[in-house]
C-alpha cells in the first residue's frame, strides 16, 4: 500500500482491540489508547501518502456523530444507532473511485465480505501493524543514510552587523 490516491479506512476500537500494546493501555485508559492510534495512523498517513479515515463506533452514545481532523487524519465518531461498520460500507460507497483503491481495516470478518462487496480490499489488523512497523523501519534507514555530514547552520551566512540586528529585536530594543 503506497498509492497517493488510495484511501484508508480503519475501524479504530477493531485495532485497538487487536494490537497488543492497544489493547494493554485501554486496560488503563482508553483515550490514552485512541490517542496511541491516531498517532500511530498519523505517522503512516505520511510516510504512504495515503488518506486516513479513522472511524469510531459510537453506536450506544446519543448524538449525531463527528467528524474532525486530527494530525491531518479524518476522525469519524459514528451517529446514535449507526456501528462502525455500518459507516465504514458507507465512506466505501460514497468514497469509491475507478482512480483509487480503498483498504479497509479491520479484523472482523463480516466486515471484510462486505467492504469486497463495495469494491474494497481488506487489510487485517495484524497486516496494518506490521506495515506500520515496516514503515517506521525504512523511515529510521532512511533518516541514518540521509545524515548531513555538515551542520547547515546560519552562522557561517549572516555577517556580524546582521546578528547584532537581530540580537536588540530579540531582546525587544531598538
Amino acid at each position: 500500500m503506497n498509492r497517493r490516491d488510495d484511501i484508508l479506512l480503519v475501524d479504530g476500537y477493531n485495532m485497538i482491540g487487536a494490537w497488543p500494546m492497544l489493547e494493554k493501555l485501554k486496560e488503563h485508559d482508553l483515550e490514552d489508547a485512541r490517542d496511541k492510534l491516531l498517532d500511530m495512523l498519523a505517522d503512516y498517513q505520511g510516510f504512504t501518502g495515503m488518506k486516513v479515515y479513522v472511524v469510531f463506533d459510537a453506536y450506544f452514545v446519543p448524538g449525531i456523530g463527528a467528524t474532525y481532523r486530527q494530525h491531518k487524519l479524518t476522525v469519524i465518531y459514528t451517529k446514535e444507532k449507526e456501528t462502525a461498520d455500518e459507516c465504514i460500507e458507507r465512506l466505501c460507497a460514497e468514497l469509491s473511485s475507478r482512480r483509487r483503491n480503498i483498504y479497509v481495516a479491520t479484523s472482523d470478518m463480516i466486515e471484510q465480505h462486505v467492504a469486497f462487496g463495495q469494491g474494497a480490499l481488506r487489510v487485517s489488523a495484524r497486516e496494518l501493524l506490521i506495515d506500520i512497523g515496516q514503515n517506521r523501519k525504512d523511515i529510521e534507514q532512511t533518516l541514518r543514510e540521509d545524515k548531513p555530514t555538515k551542520r547547515n547552520s546560519v552562522d557561517s551566512r549572516v555577517n556580524l552587523e546582521t546578528w547584532s540586528k537581530l540580537e536588540r529585536m530579540r531582546r525587544g530594543e531598538k
